[in-house]
């Protein structure tokens, strides 16, 4: 198989903005940053410019907003979760407007809102990342989670889960229908699903989590500014369900409208859905079914949320299906960068984005390919690097040991 496979988006729309994205803008990010600066461990995270890297590929300049700085978590999942969890207590306050900017992180943690509301059971399924921030969130609010994890977890991810006094259960199921359990788990109990994928019926929570998501996105255009760089050329993200990326476009989308950046997707080929969901180019979802077995445990989702897919089908301009090597060597570019770049460390699905461009930049088998994205001297492109080494044992096989070497 190919390393890189691309497809593009012939489901386009052709002018206009799809009405989705609206809700992702400017405004609505900002409500998002005001509620994440209450917690006391929030900082932006850093951007970095790496242009050596740049330089080297024939880019006007690569950005990298490095994700795994996040409140000491080493991804960014916990904005979205923590945001739709404020959203959900404050519902259950009675809020005039049901609106988490209504209240603080430090009323929400006071113990006469804790006695109004009790203990609250937040539960989720997750593939690691997920399911430590909505751990985490729950600890500093003062309530319960239930973590439900996919066969084959990572063990470093389980235990990082537990250490916040969270319960985890693996099981025996994918990602897919390990989200199945912790649907009807919450059901029977009476719990809060906290799911970062939407089907139907089921879109209010996963709608404030991708907002949550918004907070790094305002924090990127505004770093980017500082630097002399009014907006990104073009964007590369990362899909498992496609929340994330759903987030980004849309807001990228909403401030800069007919001038967004060129949107990369980038999936692996163990879990290729948005891919195969374009190649269809019918405008209907495709799944993948079975084990999906990829180092990019994160991105490892056969189902695409509705929402996201409704964002990504408007706007969305090419899918990558990509290689473990791939990944891999995204890991070793930011551990060990060009003279004059800061390294990063970015865990597998945190670092195939730069996988990708690197790939796309120096291979004659992807020329098609740099003409259709327009890549050139003059692009700028906005690369975030969404989990650190989150499997450390995973990590230093493939930085330290050479492990899913590129040999093309």
């Amino acid at each position: 198989m190919e390393m890189i496979t691309w497809q593009s988006n012939t489901l386009q729309r052709s002018s206009g903005i799809a009405p989705e994205c609206s809700n992702y803008g400017e405004d609505s990010a900002r409500e998002a940053v005001t509620f994440h600066e209450g917690f006391p461990s929030y900082s932006p995270t850093p951007l970095i410019p790496l242009h050596g890297l740049a330089k080297e590929l024939g880019l006007g300049g690569v950005f990298v907003k490095d994700e795994t700085h996040r409140f000491g978590l080493k991804a960014f999942k916990a904005l979205g979760c923590s945001y739709a969890m404020g959203h959900e207590l404050a519902n259950r306050l009675n809020l005039s407007k049901a609106a988490v900017n209504e209240i603080s992180f430090a009323e929400l943690c006071s113990p006469e809102v804790r006695r109004q509301l009790g203990m609250v059971t937040f539960v989720t399924a997750t593939d690691g990342n997920h399911g430590l921030g909505v751990s985490w969130a729950a600890h500093e609010l003062g309530h319960k989670a239930e973590i439900f994890m996919p066969v084959g977890s990572a063990r470093a991810r389980v235990e990082s889960i537990r250490e916040l006094n969270a319960r985890c259960t693996v099981t025996d199921k994918n990602y897919d229908d390990t989200v199945r359990i912790a649907r009807d788990y919450a059901a029977e109990r009476n719990a809060v699903l906290i799911q970062d994928t939407s089907w139907p019926g089921y879109t209010d929570v996963p709608h404030r989590i991708m907002q949550g998501y918004t907070t790094l996105a305002l924090e990127a255009v505004r770093q980017m500014r500082d630097l002399g760089v009014d907006r990104p050329t073009h964007i590369f993200l990362q899909a498992g369900v496609g929340s994330f990326a759903g987030a980004m476009l849309a807001f990228f989308t909403a401030i800069f409208q007919e001038q967004r950046p060129v949107c990369v997707i980038v999936e692996p080929h163990a879990a290729n859905c948005l891919f195969r969901s374009f190649q269809a180019g019918d405008g209907q979802i495709r799944k993948v079914t079975g084990a999906m077995t990829t180092i990019m445990a994160g991105l490892a989702c056969g189902e695409p949320s509705i929402l996201a897919w409704n964002i990504l089908r408007a706007h969305a301009d090419v899918a990558l299906s990509c290689s473990e090597e791939v990944a891999a060597n995204g890991m070793r570019l930011l551990a060990s960068p060009n003279p004059g770049d800061i390294p990063l460390t970015g865990g597998e699905s945190g670092a195939v984005t730069a996988g990708a461009l690197e790939y796309v930049m120096t291979r004659s088998c992807m020329k098609a390919l740099r003409i259709r994205l327009g890549l050139n001297t003059q692009s700028r492109i906005l690369l975030i690097c969404t989990e650190g080494d989150t499997n450390p044992e995973m990590y230093r096989r493939i930085v330290r040991y050479g492990h899913y070497a590129c040999t093309d």
